[in-house]
């Protein structure tokens, strides 16, 4: 039996197709509702099942050896206290030798740590390039990719999870900062004056200039995708930047769908997927807003963002607060004149 939305799908022009498709996808994609139709196709995508089949199983092989270190990372991230004691007090006492030292002795790992971190950013980097290289080829659409790929989905969706998760824990740990600034400008004094340096081969010059410029983004590992993003589609000039929007933009509208419908929500057997998809959906907006030309406030976005800042505001108000500060301040063009007054005002 058709309910009243398969009744108004029958309406449609392409109503053949509409009811193949709705009889033929089985129980991971399904079409929506007419008005998701008229935005693009929505389905339901297995963020805790997903397989690869055999055409995945390279890139994916690849991509599942950088997320397998990724929980290791956020867990030292959680745990990065900083030597913020030892190194007030040897500033306080620049004679005493011993203090300096204590100071030093505490810096040096946590710059090592900081390193890992960085490095991994790198690896992460590489990760995603490969993803979207998968996910934007001919000679499928985005979103046809995004449906037959749903194992490389997931791991761009893990992707984008840890990234919004290491940046919330950075921004609140200005300790990281402070340890590496206090680093540099030891071994800077201790060059000057001629000091062998322990750990100074750990990160030299030239890494602690880059892991510097890292570090001093509000959000690093954000920055890090959106620049590796701009440049796939510099890089693939034979591909349309559609193709890589596109797979952005059917995924915030995937998540939003599967977050705002009851049926899927119930599908989801861990209360976690809902947190996860609600990082997924943010992280995917940001990276648009960051990469399309005109970003995703604007009229002609081909993200639904009045929908997605609902979906976000029906959450309790303590989940969600961290992603609506990522949309208001780790985002390209929300103050654009072209963003709606309706839009600011639902964010403010």
């Amino acid at each position: 039996m058709f309910g009243a939305c398969d009744l108004q799908i029958l309406s449609l022009s392409s109503t053949e197709q509409c009811v193949e498709r709705y009889l033929n996808m089985g129980n991971l994609l399904k079409v929506l509702t007419c008005t998701d139709l008229e935005q693009g196709p929505n389905f339901f995508l297995d963020f805790e099942n997903a397989q690869p089949t055999e055409s995945e199983k390279e890139i994916y092989n690849q991509v599942n050896v950088v997320l397998k270190d990724a929980e290791g990372i956020l867990e030292d991230l959680q745990s990065y206290r900083g030597a913020g004691h030892e190194i007030r007090e040897a500033i306080q006492h620049p004679a005493d030798e011993k203090l300096q030292e204590k100071a030093w002795g505490a810096v040096v790992p946590l710059v090592g740590k900081l390193k890992k971190f960085y490095e991994f950013s790198q690896r992460l980097e590489a990760a995603l390039r490969g993803l979207l290289g998968a996910l934007t080829s001919t000679p499928y659409s985005p979103t046809q990719h995004l449906e037959r790929e749903q194992a490389l989905a997931k791991q761009f969706a893990e992707i984008l999870h840890f990234t919004l998760r290491f940046d919330e824990l950075k921004m609140t740990n200005p300790a990281i900062q402070n340890d590496f600034s206090y680093y540099r400008r030891t071994l800077s004094r201790m060059r000057i004056n001629n000091v062998p340096a322990e750990g100074e081969n750990e990160v030299n010059n030239e890494l602690a200039n880059r892991m510097s410029l890292f570090y001093a983004e509000a959000t690093p590992m954000l920055k890090t995708l959106s620049d590796a993003t701009t440049k796939f589609v510099s890089e693939n000039k034979n591909l349309p930047i559609e193709n890589t929007t596109d797979c952005l933009s059917t995924m915030a509208s995937v998540c939003r769908v599967m977050l705002e419908t009851p049926e899927y929500r119930s599908r989801f057997t861990n209360e976690e997927t809902v947190s996860f998809c609600l990082r997924v959906m943010v992280g995917v907006i940001i990276l648009y807003d960051h990469v399309h030309p005109v970003g995703a406030f604007a009229k002609t976005s081909k993200i639904d963002m009045k929908g997605c800042i609902k979906v976000l505001k029906d959450q309790p108000p303590n989940s969600v607060e961290g992603l609506l500060n990522a949309l208001r301040y780790t985002t390209k063009h929300l103050n654009d004149e072209t963003t709606s007054k309706q839009i600011k005002s639902m964010l403010q």
